[in-house]
């Protein structure tokens, strides 16, 4: 007998289910089901695409057994599928590889109801079995190898994985239930009712095998006559789900019900879906599609080895879940079917790339999908959820996707300096409330709403009374906002890089003013040298002393350097513009210094205190404080 160990987050892992970590332990049926239907899918593609295995499955069919034992206290589960070898066994259960246990061991919370929900998104389902056993074994057989292998645990640090018989393809897994509250499961209608309520629509039939005590009709002359009817323990074989592939069904025939038990079957999810999109086409390509959004976004959505979330048939024969391209990586969020009439079952990953079938199907299915979230967004509640889970990859989809940008432009919905706290406005909302004269979207982006709220960079843009969006997702706002080009014609302007609109002033005015501040601008310049890119008198402040902005190209620098940061990469980050206000105080007073210590620190201090209003850092914080105090010394 071959022991070997778990890997470490495996183990961490089991640790938890074998102490009771979750509340909803019957979803371990669920998962084991699930499992079984996924090894059947993959067998019924491989017998119609290998020549090895053609003739030897030309009648097979698959199926699911489920059967228990009350005085054992057991439960065995079976299917016909694909099976595996003793690697295919070490990988998908004693390691990482196929589970992304660590993940889901990172993601968890300590509460076990949201806990619970966790399960299936990761691929740990198998685990789950281990809330309610003292011992399992597996034994498995896989299609086209002579020899079955039995894979055997506890739950603790190890586990055992010998060679053995097995007649067919397919995996039993046999399941000692632990305790008394456990031996629930070992119940004839405990099993249908989980059944009918996760696993309905698994697409082959589920059977439950179970032995009834039946006793013999007898006829009113043999009840006249005393005789006692005999008793006798029969084998019955009782199929408990529809067995039918619901994305086929009419959709007047199903209910809400439905949708939502086979939604939580195929994505692992313990709660309802926020929307479902079942369509039907007929034509020149003939497919089926029915996608789900659910309530929270999956937790892997920002790992580059995220689960795709939608599986690929080709008449009703499972291709592939593993497809990161059936829909664009923005909607990576999505769970659902697509059952293609048109495409060849032996369709390959690049003939999917490139087929046109293909193509047409992933181009309306991303314009209907769009179209059914914008019309969610009539509702404002249960658009605000959306939002919360799912703008992030929206806006990614602007970026990635020039085909549909207005339409994702529209689902947007932005913080600004005109709406409540908590609330959001779409842009064409913006567009609405701007005046006549107003042709471009402003906007602000950083880090903290509340310190972007409070910038010196909009008092010109408040006295005006003209809206400003707050961007305050900086790692995606300053990539994806500078290429999105215009909105029905309004150009989006980044109010750190450019002029505020209607500042009335003159050019004799302007130039006078510049004149009379040129030497002063001028030292401060020589002061803080590379430093600051530029220093120059503005109009656009009314309160503060000084801002920091930037010209065109610094903009596009920064959306650069925002993209090396997210792959890794530091750059060095370009100087700002200081601009300071001729009519602030400090300013007009510093213009009449001739103490050159005390231009110099304070223009530092306009500098770092323009920073730190815009969260932005200084690069020394001791400097900052100890040029303060000699002001604030001189001024007491």
């Amino acid at each position: 007998m071959a022991k070997h160990q778990f890997q470490t987050e495996v183990g961490q892992l089991l640790h938890l289910m074998t102490h009771s970590l979750y509340s909803n332990k019957e979803i371990f049926i669920r998962e084991l089901v699930s499992n079984a239907s996924d090894a059947i899918d993959k067998l019924n593609y491989l017998r119609l695409t290998d020549e090895n295995l053609k003739d030897a499955y030309a009648t097979w069919k698959g199926e699911v057994n489920i059967s228990f034992d009350e005085a054992d206290k057991s439960l065995t589960i079976s299917d016909n599928g694909i099976g595996m070898n003793d690697e295919d066994l070490i990988a998908s259960i004693g390691t990482i590889a196929k589970s992304g246990t660590k993940s889901f061991v990172e993601a968890l919370t300590g509460d076990a109801k949201k806990d619970s929900n966790l399960i299936g998104q990761f691929g740990v389902g198998f685990y789950s079995v281990f809330m309610v056993a003292d011992n399992i074994d597996v034994i498995s057989k896989k299609a086209g190898s002579e020899t079955a292998y039995k894979w055997s645990s506890n739950g603790t640090g190890e586990f055992d994985l010998v060679p053995c018989t097995k007649e067919s393809s397919g995996t039993v897994i046999y399941i000692k239930l632990k305790d008394e509250e456990a031996s629930e499961f070992a119940s004839k209608y405990r099993i249908k009712n989980i059944v009918e309520k996760y696993s309905n629509h698994i697409a082959y039939p589920i059977f439950l095998n179970y032995k009834e005590e039946v006793t013999e009709t007898l006829s009113e002359d043999d009840k006249k006559a005393g005789k006692e009817a005999a008793k006798s323990i029969e084998d019955k074989r009782e199929k408990i789900n529809e067995a039918t592939a619901l994305w086929m069904q009419a959709k007047a025939k199903l209910k809400e019900q439905e949708y939502n038990d086979f939604y939580k079957s195929i994505s692992h999810d313990s709660t309802d879906p926020m929307l479902s999109i079942h369509t039907k086409v007929e034509g020149v390509s003939e497919y089926t599609t029915l996608f789900y959004i659910p309530k929270t976004a999956p937790m892997d959505m920002y790992r580059a080895d995220f689960q795709p979330g939608v599986k690929l048939y080709v008449k009703r024969v499972f291709i592939t879940d593993s497809e990161k391209e059936l829909l664009p990586t923005y909607l990576r969020f999505v769970r659902g079917i697509i059952d293609s009439e048109d495409l060849p079952l032996n369709v390959s990953r690049e003939i999917l790339q490139e087929n046109r079938v293909m193509a047409n199907i992933k181009q309306s299915s991303v314009k209907k999908i769009l179209s059914e979230i914008k019309k969610l967004s009539k509702d404002e509640e249960k658009y605000a959820e959306f939002i919360a889970q799912y703008i992030r990859p929206l806006k990614e989809g602007v970026y990635q996707d020039y085909t549909n940008k207005d339409a994702i432009l529209e689902l947007l919905r932005y913080k600004s300096t005109k709406t409540e706290a908590g609330k959001m406005t779409s842009l064409e909302a913006y567009k609405d409330r701007a005046d006549s004269e107003q042709k471009a979207i402003y906007y602000i982006v950083g880090e903290n709403e509340k310190v972007l709220k409070s910038s010196p960079l909009l008092e010109s843009y408040k006295k005006n009374e003209i809206e400003v969006l707050i961007l305050d997702d900086k790692e995606i706002d300053e990539i994806i906002t500078p290429t999105m080009g215009a909105f029905k014609e309004w150009e989006f302007k980044d109010i750190t890089a450019c002029e505020p609109p209607k500042v009335e002033q003159n050019e004799e005015e302007k130039k006078e003013v510049e004149e009379k501040f040129k030497s002063i601008v001028e030292k401060i310049k020589d002061k803080l040298g590379d430093a600051v890119k530029e220093v120059k008198i503005t109009t656009r402040l009314s309160e503060s002393p000084s801002c920091v902005t930037k010209d065109a190209g610094d903009a596009q620098m920064a959306q650069m350097m925002q993209m090396m940061r997210a792959m890794g990469q530091e750059m060095p980050a370009s100087a700002p513009i200081l601009e300071i206000n001729p009519d602030h105080e400090i300013v007009k007073k510093l213009n009449g210094c001739a103490d050159d210590s005390t231009i110099e620190d304070v223009s530092w201090i306009l500098l770092d205190q323009a920073k730190l209003s815009e969260g932005m850092d200084i690069t020394d914080t001791v400097a900052f404080a100890q040029r303060l105090s000699r002001i604030t010394a001189k001024a007491l």
